[in-house]
């Protein structure tokens, strides 16, 4: 995520410039893209207000926030919570419009006769069923302790059906579609 910093009447110390940079770095987690996210924060001083004024760009998020107050640290962290608020309210309906899309996925299991290497593969059972949601680690660990090969979850980040397998040499491999 790139942040620009504008600072406008004052001279920023280096305190509160690393201050800023690491509390709006917390917005990173909300962003689907973050090489795709700029940001610009305008911190200005008038009188007897400290005033931030916060765009946030990505690919489908337009959003700003502006907060003032009497001391520019809790201006930074107001103006934090205002665009927090935000980003939860789009990252939620987000979640909810792909809900009302879920459907059973069907998952095929196919079975054949290594002997034989002209015959056709023959699938002896499938099975319908809604891939639960989780973390991507929380699936590792539920595959480390189940005797399957791989495991469909749907991933708890950004809704995608994703596939956690085993490998060879016993690590994890992912496949997630990225959409």
């Amino acid at each position: 995520m790139n942040v620009v910093f504008t600072f406008k009447n004052f001279d920023a110390s280096e305190h509160l410039k690393e201050y800023a940079n690491t509390r709006f770095s917390k917005l990173v987690k909300f962003v689907t893209n973050p090489d795709n996210t700029e940001m610009q924060v305008n911190l200005s001083v008038d009188k007897f207000r400290h005033v931030a004024e916060v765009v946030l760009s990505s690919d489908h998020i337009h959003i700003s926030a502006y907060e003032e107050s009497e001391d520019m640290y809790s201006t930074v962290d107001l103006v934090l919570d205002k665009l927090e608020v935000q980003l939860r309210r789009m990252r939620e309906k987000m979640r909810s419009h792909r809900r009302k899309e879920v459907t059973s996925a069907r998952m095929d299991v196919i079975s054949f006769d290594e002997e034989d290497e002209n015959r056709e593969p023959v699938i002896v059972e499938s099975d319908s069923f809604v891939p639960k949601p989780m973390s991507i680690d929380e699936a590792a660990m539920q595959l480390q302790t189940l005797d399957h090969e791989f495991l469909v979850f749907r991933n708890a980040d950004n809704e995608a059906i994703n596939v956690i397998y085993r490998r060879n040499n016993g690590d994890f491999g992912l496949i997630d579609p990225g959409y």
